[in-house]
């Protein structure tokens, strides 16, 4: 399990995630890829895929989801294909999209399984990827050297609530759960981010 007790922390707003997917999309262009179909890695490469599909103009998207990480940066064991392919990919010309290429490990899984289902041709791509990981993409958007737990818009209540439920003692009010986040993570979240993370990640409070 990984320490969660002091981890960098980077929130990524949606424009951000905007403007990385554009890149993205741009690349491929620019290296003249073409693809007929998306493969998100659930769940995190849901949105950056839609947005993909969306600016290459590809109407076929699927899914996988490979168990790596729970919420958190907490690390579920090994990696393996939870929920498989919905659709054949015999012949296609497919993208594989996630949000961060963190180890590497999820990467390397899926674009595994995806190979063996005997696609034409078989891509990926990210939006973030760190520099320790054993797998690179074939695209990502940008390239991280510092070491820092990526926090999307999709998973702001998820992993901040799990941050929060590991502090040790658990912070009870809503100025000492900014003040521990922004501490111990780098971490400051807006009002309506932080009241969303309490409300819907189970947290009891004592202030009204």
């Amino acid at each position: 399990m990984a320490d969660t007790s002091t981890m960098p922390v980077r929130l990524i707003g949606l424009d951000e995630v905007v403007e990385a997917c554009d890149r993205v999309a741009r690349a491929l262009r620019g290296a003249d890829v073409k693809v007929d179909t998306v493969v998100a890695i659930a769940r995190g490469g849901f949105m950056p895929a839609r947005f993909l599909c969306d600016f290459l103009d590809i109407s076929r998207l699927l899914s996988i989801q490979i168990g790596h990480y729970e919420a958190g940066a907490q690390s579920a064991g090994g990696v393996t294909v939870e929920y498989p392919l919905g659709g054949d990919i015999d012949g296609r010309r497919v993208l594989l999209v996630d949000d961060v290429n963190d180890s590497g490990d999820t990467l390397q899984a899926a674009l595994a399984y995806l190979g063996d289902q005997a696609p034409a041709e078989l891509h990926s791509a990210v939006l973030h990827e760190k520099s320790t990981t054993i797998r690179r993409a074939d695209f990502k958007a940008e390239m991280m050297r510092e070491w820092r737990w990526v926090l999307y818009p999709w998973a702001v209540v998820e992993d901040v609530g799990q941050f929060i439920r590991d502090m040790d003692p658990i912070p009870k009010t809503r100025q000492a759960i900014h003040d521990a986040l922004r501490e111990r993570h780098e971490l400051v979240l807006d009002p309506g981010q932080l009241e969303r993370v309490i409300r819907y990640g189970g947290l009891a409070v004592d202030d009204p």
